[in-house]
C-alpha cells in the first residue's frame, strides 16, 4: 500500500525529470484564413523550407522553451501539437534565434542595474496541404 509520503516523492520526483524540460507555446490564426478541424500532431511533418508541394497558410506558431536544456524532439513535439490545434499537417520553421525577450533589475540598494533578458524563440508557419 502506498503511503502518503510515498506518492509525494513520485510527484515530485515526475516534477523533476519532466516539469523541468517545459516549452511554452501559442497559436495565432491567420486573419480570413481557412478554419479546420484540429489534426494529429503525430502526423504533423516540422520543415526546415517551404514545401513545393500546394498548401494554405493557417498561421503561426511561437515555441519558448522554458529552459535551455530542453533538447530539440521536445521543441519539435511542441510544434507539432500547436500546429494541429489549426488543423495543420506540417510547420515550417521560418525563426529560431535567442533574442531579448524581457529585462530584470539586479542589485541592491543604489546598485541596481537593468540586465536584458534572452531566451530562444522557434517560430513556424502552420500549413495545411491541398
Amino acid at each position: 500500500m502506498l503511503t502518503y509520503a510515498m506518492l509525494a516523492f513520485t510527484g515530485v520526483a515526475l516534477f523533476l525529470t519532466t516539469g523541468c524540460q517545459s516549452v511554452s507555446t501559442s497559436c495565432t490564426q491567420e486573419i480570413g484564413g481557412p478554419k479546420f478541424p484540429p489534426s494529429d500532431p503525430a502526423l504533423v511533418q516540422i520543415l526546415r523550407t517551404a514545401p513545393t508541394r500546394a498548401h494554405v497558410r493557417l498561421g503561426e506558431v511561437r515555441a519558448e522553451p522554458i529552459d535551455t536544456s530542453v533538447d530539440a524532439p521536445k521543441i519539435e513535439a511542441a510544434l507539432r501539437k500547436a500546429a494541429a490545434k489549426l488543423g495543420a499537417d506540417a510547420a515550417v520553421v521560418i525563426y529560431d534565434r535567442t533574442q531579448v525577450t524581457g529585462a530584470q533589475v539586479v542589485g541592491g540598494f543604489g546598485y541596481r542595474s537593468l540586465q536584458a533578458v534572452t531566451d530562444r524563440v522557434i517560430i513556424a508557419v502552420a500549413i495545411k496541404y491541398q
